[in-house]
């Protein structure tokens, strides 16, 4: 998955970019042993160069779960729930950043990492994913 995340993130540069991946809450890492997006943000990282940014931003806020939820839904579930570690924002002031996850539903997620990312400073968000759910599934939820 992370060889066809970079085939298709075209950058030269990449030992430049900070990976970070998506977060997942304490408790949903905890039952399910292991956060998806970092696996493949690190080996992201392995292949392509970079630094690798796993604590930079933090789900705090424990979510439902986004599925059959519509897009403003999700917006509303997730209002609130990413934050920057502090410990870690000065990783990405002023750098690019390549958020990486696993799938992309209805782009929520990814829209509230951004948002948080961007605040911090970072000066581009890339969103490499490698799934995209199409809208006309979301449409039909």
């Amino acid at each position: 998955m992370a060889r066809l995340i970079i085939a298709r993130f075209h950058a030269a540069d990449a030992q430049d970019w900070v990976v970070v991946p998506v977060p997942l809450h304490r408790w949903r890492l905890w039952r399910r042993g292991y956060n998806q997006a970092a696996v493949l943000a690190r080996e992201v990282t392995r292949l392509a160069g970079g630094m690798l940014a796993v604590d930079a931003l933090s789900r705090h806020k424990a979510t439902a779960s986004l599925g059959g939820l519509g897009r403003k839904a999700r917006k509303r579930e997730l209002s609130g729930a990413i934050r920057m570690s502090p410990t870690q924002a000065a990783k990405v002031r002023g750098l690019k950043v390549l958020l990486v996850d696993d799938v992309m539903t209805s782009g929520a997620t990814s829209d509230a990492c951004v948002a948080v990312l961007r605040k911090a400073g970072a000066a581009k968000v890339v969103v490499a994913c490698f799934a995209r759910v199409l809208d006309e599934a979301l449409d039909a939820t």
